[in-house]
C-alpha cells in the first residue's frame, strides 16, 4: 500500500470513528428539537449532515461506476437551507439508518484508484478522495462540538 492510499485508511478510520461518535450522541435521552445556533436544532443538524453524506456517497459511488454525477447546485446557504427542509420530517431513526447506510457505501468505494477525483457541488472545485473525507471528519466534528457545547 502506498503513502496516499495508508493515508486514505487512516482518514476514514477517522471519519468512521467520528461518525460513530456522532451516532452515539443521538442514542441519548437529548431535547434534539432544542435550537442549537439561530437556525437549526440539533435534529436539524442530523439531518444537515446525512444530507451531504448521502450527496457524497452518490458522487462517489457515480465516479467509481464509471456514472456522470448529478451534483448540487446552487449556493452553499441555499443547498444547506434544502439539506435541512428535506430532512425535517424524517425521524431520527431513519436519519441514523440512512448515515450508516450512506458510510457503509462510502467504504466500499473510497480505496477504488481509478478515482482521482470527487465532485463535491457545482461551481465548487472536485476533491481527491483524501480530501473529501478529511473535509467531511471535520464538518461533523465541527457540528458535534456544537452539539456537545449546546445540548
Amino acid at each position: 500500500m502506498n503513502n496516499f492510499e495508508g493515508d486514505i485508511k487512516d482518514s476514514l478510520k477517522r471519519l468512521n470513528e467520528t461518525i460513530e461518535e456522532f451516532v452515539f450522541f443521538f442514542t441519548k435521552h437529548y431535547d434534539y428539537s432544542k435550537r442549537i445556533n439561530t437556525l437549526w436544532s440539533a435534529k436539524d443538524i442530523l439531518g444537515h449532515l446525512v444530507f451531504w453524506h448521502e450527496s457524497f456517497e452518490r458522487n462517489l459511488k457515480c465516479v467509481a461506476t464509471g456514472l456522470k454525477p448529478n451534483v448540487l447546485k446552487g449556493k452553499l446557504s441555499d443547498v444547506n437551507k434544502q439539506s435541512v427542509d428535506s430532512m425535517r420530517d424524517v425521524d431520527i431513526a431513519t436519519l441514523l439508518d440512512r448515515f450508516g447506510k450512506a458510510q457503509r457505501s462510502i467504504q466500499r468505494h473510497i480505496f477504488n484508484t481509478s478515482i482521482q477525483y470527487i465532485p463535491y457541488k457545482q461551481g465548487s472545485r472536485d476533491y481527491t478522495r483524501l480530501e473529501h473525507l478529511q473535509i467531511v471528519d471535520a464538518h461533523i466534528k465541527k457540528h458535534l462540538k456544537q452539539l456537545k457545547k449546546r445540548i
